[in-house]
């Protein structure tokens, strides 16, 4: 019985080969320190049992084909409150501030002083943007459609434009070549990613200030050129990375309507009534229409098209999200130290040896996740033994990926947002190092006693095991759309099990790594 009921033990072996590569890993470390209470082997072995438990719970419990968007919804719009937030006397001044904002970054980082510490900039682009707008779009919605300060000073001159000049269109209005999907988003996101993790001078002022102007020309040159909506639904990236971190969360958007919708966003998509979900642009100009309360995590459940490019850029989200784990390593810092051994004579800022092992490992995990993932996926197509073939799994079910990204997101940088987010404080009094105090704060000093390295820890496993329980049910939800049968459906879902297993054992062990080393 049990040989002929994969399902039932496959959970069992992975969790018994986690407790075999899982060596005991004993505190050694430095400042503020947490000595694991068990061997990390228990937690990886714990973890990965709640993940496979949840694969036999949920394979139980969902039972036959689930459509999507069938789920619970409660408009906010009907309380007066909820209505105001979308008014113009509220959007218009958040959107005053954003652009605000985005001005004082380009000028503190030009012309205030170059010392990160003392500096506005680089406390708001890293801590506060984004990771703390990151944290805050996964949970309660995308914001960035509302704030994306590109998108509104591209709106404020296009509508000036329309004004002077009605009779003349604005921009060049060349049609985007569809083959291009969402690659100019990945290149964008590519670049990010290197800045944030591979180049040392991340935090250089006068480097983020310039790489900011650089983003704001391309942007805008994309706009005007391919227009606003095109742009933004393939190019601008953090309206693309934003929007798939919106759709974890607990509210949405909706326009209650099947007429065709040519100006989704990146994140919008209809959904099988023919109804706008998450498009902010419909939704902007719609009369009837919706502000939904939901269940988190549905929201990654939907029938849309996913083409190769958006697949890559899922890829490298995940991939660069987990190399900045990884990092922070002292297994990665010998790395770091061999290279920079290999090239002693190298030591500019922009090619050095520590710069050339960052670089090759960003290009190197994307390619290997992709790799384990499209395996995974033909493992899921041969387990079934019908069904789509590789490319359309892999497709079809690379959004269930994203629960994991996020929780390792979180587990990666609360501590890093609770404690280094408190420079802000001070910085907002003397944004350009000048020696102002504005609002009297310029003196603050950050307060490390706010969280501790056994809370990280503990708050690390539970967020990290959530996120893949959350992908285990994403994936069966699909692959009940897929295959003629339950059985069928929790066959093909063993690969990607395995999978998610591995990842939840990796991802614990590269959290703890700091903490305990």
């Amino acid at each position: 019985m049990w040989m002929t009921r994969p399902k039932l033990w496959l959970p069992l072996v992975v969790v018994i080969a986690a407790l075999g590569i899982s060596a005991p890993v004993y505190a050694h470390g430095v400042g503020d320190r947490y000595d694991l209470p068990l061997p990390l082997s228990y937690f990886a072995a714990g973890g990965a049992a709640a993940v496979g438990l949840s694969f036999v719970i949920i394979g139980l419990v969902v039972k036959g084909e689930s459509r999507a968007g069938s789920y619970p919804r409660f408009n906010l719009l009907r309380f007066w409150p909820v209505k105001l937030l979308f008014s113009r006397p509220v959007t218009v001044p958040v959107q005053v501030l954003s652009v605000f904002l985005l001005s004082l970054v380009i000028a503190a980082s030009l012309a205030g002083t170059n010392v990160p510490e003392e500096n506005f900039s680089p406390a708001f682009i890293w801590i506060i943007w984004w990771v703390g707008v990151g944290f805050f779009i996964a949970l309660f919605g995308n914001l960035w459609e509302v704030v994306n300060p590109w998108k509104i000073v591209f709106s404020w001159v296009e509508a000036l434009f329309r004004w002077a000049f009605p009779d003349k269109r604005f921009g060049m209005g060349w049609a985007y070549p569809a083959k291009w999907g969402v690659w100019p988003a990945v290149v964008l996101l590519f670049c990010f990613a290197w800045v944030e993790n591979a180049f040392a001078e991340s935090a250089n002022p006068r480097d983020l200030g310039w790489m900011v102007v650089a983003y704001s020309a391309v942007t805008w040159t994309g706009m005007f050129v391919f227009g606003r909506r095109e742009w933004l639904r393939r190019g601008e990236v953090f309206l693309a990375v934003f929007g798939i971190f919106a759709r974890f969360s607990i509210t949405e958007v909706r326009v209650p309507s099947s007429e065709a919708c040519p100006g989704c966003s990146a994140a919008g998509s209809p959904n099988e009534n023919g109804e706008c979900v998450d498009c902010y642009e419909r939704f902007e100009r719609a009369g009837k229409r919706e502000f939904n309360l939901r269940p988190p995590v549905v929201g990654l459940d939907n029938l849309e098209t996913i083409n190769v490019s958006k697949v890559a850029l899922i890829m490298l989200l995940l991939a660069s999200v987990t190399f900045d784990g990884f990092s922070a390593t002292p297994e990665w810092f010998h790395v770091q130290t061999f290279f920079f051994n290999q090239f002693p004579e190298l030591t500019y800022k922009y090619l050095n040896g520590v710069l050339i092992a960052n670089t090759l490992a960003l290009i190197a995990f994307p390619l290997a996740v992709l790799g384990v993932y499209r395996a995974s996926c033909w493992l899921m197509g041969q387990a079934a033994g019908e069904g789509p073939k590789t490319g359309a799994l892999a497709a079809g079910f690379v959004l269930t990926l994203i629960p994991i990204a996020l929780a390792y997101h979180y587990a990666h940088f609360l501590g890093y947002l609770l404690i280094q987010g408190q420079s802000i404080i001070a910085l907002a009094s003397d944004p350009f190092g000048y020696g102002w105090d504005l609002f009297g704060t310029a003196g603050y000093e950050i307060n490390i006693r706010v969280t501790n390295a056994r809370f990280i820890w503990v708050f690390s496993v539970l967020a990290i095991v959530a996120g893949h329980i959350a992908a285990v049910y994403l994936a069966h939800v699909r692959a009940t759309r897929y295959y003629s049968t339950r059985s069928l459906a929790m066959n093909s879902q063993l690969p990607l099990l395995g999978l998610m297993v591995l990842y939840t054992v990796v991802s614990l062990w590269i959290v703890s790594r700091p903490i305990t080393e």
